[in-house]
């Protein structure tokens, strides 16, 4: 099990986060997680994640489906960070 964290910009911060694509989509693969909005209220918002299989994760993110899905919750793409847990202290 791999731990993500994914940080980028969306359109509408409300609208992103009642979507129920990402849930939908992420959900089959067996990823479950959190969801961060900025404090200072910009469109920056995060995501921490637990996932089964990095492999499916990359294939979903990188497939038509995923585009789609990025398109609906407002996701621009060009700000898109995904950071690997790199280890289990501070």
């Amino acid at each position: 099990m791999a731990t993500i964290m994914i940080v980028h910009e969306v359109e509408d911060v409300d609208e992103w986060l009642e979507s129920g694509v990402r849930n939908e989509l992420m959900g089959r693969l067996g990823i479950t997680g959190q969801l961060f909005t900025d404090p200072a209220k910009t469109n920056r918002v995060g995501l921490l994640l637990d996932v089964p299989d990095m492999n499916a994760f990359h294939e979903l993110l990188e497939s038509d489906e995923g585009a789609e899905a990025m398109r609906h919750d407002g996701v621009r793409p060009d700000t898109v960070v995904l950071l690997e847990q790199a280890a289990d202290q501070v």
